[in-house]
């Protein structure tokens, strides 16, 4: 599965921003998407994942209730709409992908086989 995220950019505190991520693959819809991002001087962490194609999504605490992740499976693109940004959520976003990822094991990058090129979020206060 090759992967391409895109989307990113500068908003402001408050604002919104939706990333894309792009896949091919015809495994597409059985595939476990997961977008993670890195801040400077940070580990990776789990943003948001959707499950086997849709069936089920995970939100990090830190961003329930302002991201939605969604997709579509005839698009091979899953997307994560952010809303009500902070300076906190400034990042490199990157869109992950797992064909056997167990649920226990969601928020695990390693986890994750395949990887795309990541996308810079500014978020300004």
């Amino acid at each position: 599965v090759q992967l391409q995220a895109s989307g990113g950019g500068s908003v402001q505190a408050g604002n919104s921003l939706k990333l894309s991520c792009a896949a091919a693959g015809s495994t597409f819809s059985r595939q476990t998407i997961g977008w993670f991002r890195q801040a400077p001087g940070k580990e990776r962490e789990i943003v948001a994942v959707r499950w086997r194609g849709g069936s089920n999504t995970y939100y990090a605490d830190s961003v329930k209730g302002r991201f939605t992740i969604s997709g579509d499976n005839a698009k091979n693109t899953v997307y994560l709409q952010m809303n009500s940004m902070r300076p906190e959520d400034a990042a490199v976003y990157y869109c992950a992908a797992s064909s056997s990822i167990i649920l226990s094991n969601l928020r695990n990058s390693r986890a994750y086989a395949y990887w795309g090129q990541g996308t810079q979020v500014t978020v300004s206060s």
